[in-house]
């Protein structure tokens, strides 16, 4: 499924490498309208559309404090994967099959992403609401049985994805889109990054501020490349399409008040407050 090298120095090197030689994108409202943008230290340069359909600097620029940022993602479909970490498979929610021999894939509508510093709302008839600290990885273009030594081509960058799970709703319902795609229930953001190494990137999530979660993406049973290579088999993945990549551990309730952060090597730190729904 992925290759991983045995020679610590060599990867120490290449994360420095590739973070070095990473770029930063952001989604971000300004006077009401929203655009995409290239962040350089603090500064945004307006783009005419998304990097990945092959935006221009349009010579406008912003601050970044002096703007909404929104989430960095703008996808048709978003795909999830299910126990994707072997120390998160304790949580089964009366699932049985061995999940280690195909990924647990599912889909949640885009309607349920809210960007960084908006507020996760938990429904009336909530009560067993938990995080989930995840990566999100970004298509760069249109995929379709693409093999699995091609699959990194496709992708563009990663952000960084809570995905809020509605857990008695996700035991008790026939599916899982209600439970998992509720509207505000995934938080994406706050940046979207190029030229990471994206299958050796440290995740910690926070509830509070305490650590709660934590994890290296190199422990994903399925990590993005394969899930490109596989997803692509039965569907077809347009550039903006997301694929989260499956939480680690124990996760935990929220209830309404708590704050939850997730920060990802290289990419920043995601923060969401939730709040009680009427």
């Amino acid at each position: 499924m992925r290759i991983k090298s045995t020679v610590a120095c060599v990867v120490t090197a290449l994360l420095i490498s590739n973070t070095a030689m990473a770029e930063r994108y952001v989604r971000y409202e300004e006077n009401g309208n929203v655009s995409w943008g290239e962040l350089i230290d603090g500064t945004i340069h307006r783009l005419s559309n998304a990097p990945y359909l092959g935006g221009n600097r349009t010579g406008q620029t912003s601050s970044e404090e002096s703007v909404k940022l929104k989430a960095p993602v703008d996808p048709k479909l978003s795909f999830m994967t299910a126990f994707n970490y072997s120390d998160h498979k304790t949580e089964t929610f009366g699932i049985t099959k061995d999940t280690t021999k195909q990924p647990g894939l599912f889909t949640v509508p885009a309607s349920s992403i809210i960007g960084p510093d908006e507020n996760m709302i938990r429904p009336v008839g909530s009560s067993n609401f938990h995080y989930e600290a995840e990566m999100v990885a970004v298509v760069g273009k249109r995929a379709e049985n693409v093999s699995l030594e091609d699959a990194s081509d496709y992708i563009f960058g990663v952000s960084i994805g809570n995905d809020g799970s509605e857990r008695d709703w996700q035991s008790d319902d026939i599916q899982w889109t209600r439970a998992k795609g509720s509207k505000s229930f995934n938080p994406v953001g706050p940046h979207l990054v190029t030229g990471l190494d994206y299958t050796n990137l440290d995740i910690e999530g926070r509830h509070n501020g305490v650590k709660s979660q934590g994890a290296n993406s190199s422990g994903m049973i399925f990590d993005f490349n394969y899930m490109v290579h596989y997803i692509s088999q039965f569907f077809t993945l347009e550039p903006g399409d997301i694929i989260w990549s499956g939480t680690m551990g124990d996760t935990g309730p929220m209830a309404p008040g708590d704050t939850y952060e997730i920060t990802v090597q290289g990419i920043g730190t995601l923060k969401n407050v939730l709040v009680q729904g009427k």
